[in-house]
């Protein structure tokens, strides 16, 4: 199920159980998973894509694995706001996802998580090589984190 309101996601969702943020690449697949309180996200892992259904399997099996409860795609926005290919891909992605789990999905705004993914990694001196095996995973773990600070901030608002 695609819910495209973050509050009807985070109502949906089982208490104390994982949720995980992705950034989807061309050739990869950033995964990101927060603690079961939902308030820090941890990068873990990079699933290098081939297909969609052997992507999805990797993916869905991990995410089993780890009793995940639901999934925050990185919307990746133009700078204006505006949506281009790259979020139809995310979009059409997330329909055929839906097919196969039934986890809920939602999107996240992921405007320059890897550019801040990149300077934490540059910041924390990280070699160029070590850089492109895991620039995706941090990539999702902001995701994710944004996300996250979200729903705490949902939480505060609530009566």
């Amino acid at each position: 199920m695609i819910l495209t309101d973050i509050s009807d996601f985070l109502r949906v969702l089982p208490p104390n159980r994982a949720i995980a943020g992705l950034d989807l690449g061309d050739k990869t697949i950033g995964v990101a998973l927060s603690d079961l309180r939902r308030m820090v996200a941890t990068p873990v892992e990079v699933i290098r894509r081939e297909k969609f259904t052997l992507d999805a399997a990797k993916l869905l099996a991990l995410l089993t694995e780890r009793a995940v409860a639901g999934i925050i795609l990185g919307l990746p926005l133009n700078m204006d706001g505006s949506e281009g290919p790259r979020v139809q891909s995310t979009r059409a992605f997330a329909r055929n996802l839906e097919k196969l789990t039934p986890l809920p999905i939602t999107f996240w705004d992921e405007r320059l998580s890897t550019v801040a993914a990149e300077r934490a990694l540059l910041e924390a001196d990280t070699s160029r090589k070590r850089r492109k095996e895991v620039i995706d995973q941090v990539a999702a773990g902001y995701i994710l984190q944004g996300a996250l600070d979200r729903f705490a901030h949902m939480r505060e608002d609530e009566p």
